[in-house]
C-alpha cells in the first residue's frame, strides 16, 4: 500500500471529523479498516481504495457542508483545498450509488458533470461494500442489516431514506460481487 497517501487521507479525514462527528469519524476508520482487509482485489488500486474509505465521508464536517450533499461537498473539498487525485475525488463524490442521491436532491447533474462516475466496477463496488458493511459506530454488519438501519435514522420518508430504499438492489448487488470475488477459488 502507499503508506504516504493512506496517511495524507488519513489526516484530513482525522482533522475534520474527529472532533466535530466522532461517530462519523468511527465509520469512516471502518470502513478503511474493511477497505484494508479486501485491498487485495484491488491490486494496484488498494491504497486508492482505502484512501477513499477513509474520505467518503468528509463531506458531513460542518465546515464543509455547503451544499449538504455530503458526496458532493466532500469531493469539491478534496478537489478545491488539497488539489486530490482526480480518482480518488470521483470515488468519494459517487460513492454508494450518490447520484440515486443526488437526484432526490436535485443535484444529480451538477454531480454527474463535476465528478463523473469512475468506469472501474470493481473499484466502486469495493468501496459500496465496505460502507454498507460498517455500522456508524464503524464495526461490521451486513448490507442486510445497514439498509434497514439508516432508513430507520433517517426515516422512511426522508431524502435519505427514499435512496437508501432505491439504492438498495444496486448496493445489494455490489456486496454480492465482491462477496464472491473474496470466496478463494478452488484450483
Amino acid at each position: 500500500m502507499n503508506q504516504a497517501m493512506y496517511q495524507w487521507a488519513q489526516t484530513i479525514a482525522q482533522a475534520e471529523l474527529a472532533d466535530a462527528l466522532p461517530r462519523r469519524w468511527a465509520h469512516s476508520q471502518g470502513v478503511a479498516a474493511r477497505a484494508a482487509e479486501i485491498g487485495r482485489l484491488l491490486h494496484e488500486d488498494a491504497d486508492l481504495l482505502i484512501s477513499a474509505a477513509i474520505l467518503h465521508d468528509v463531506g458531513y464536517a460542518p465546515r464543509l457542508a455547503m451544499t449538504g450533499f455530503h458526496p458532493l461537498d466532500g469531493a469539491r473539498f478534496l478537489r478545491d483545498e488539497h488539489a486530490a487525485d482526480e480518482r480518488l475525488i470521483r470515488l468519494v463524490a459517487n460513492h454508494t450509488f450518490a447520484l440515486l442521491e443526488a437526484e432526490e436532491r436535485a443535484l444529480g447533474e451538477e454531480l454527474e458533470t463535476e465528478f463523473p462516475l469512475l468506469d472501474d466496477p470493481l473499484l466502486v463496488d469495493a468501496l459500496v461494500y465496505c460502507d454498507m458493511t460498517t455500522t456508524p459506530d464503524g464495526n461490521r454488519t451486513t448490507a442486510r442489516e445497514r439498509i434497514p438501519e439508516v432508513v430507520g435514522r433517517y426515516g422512511p420518508d426522508s431524502v435519505v431514506g427514499r435512496f437508501i430504499r432505491r439504492a438498495a438492489p444496486e448496493i445489494s448487488c455490489s456486496v454480492e460481487r465482491i462477496g464472491a470475488a473474496l470466496v478463494p477459488q478452488p484450483r
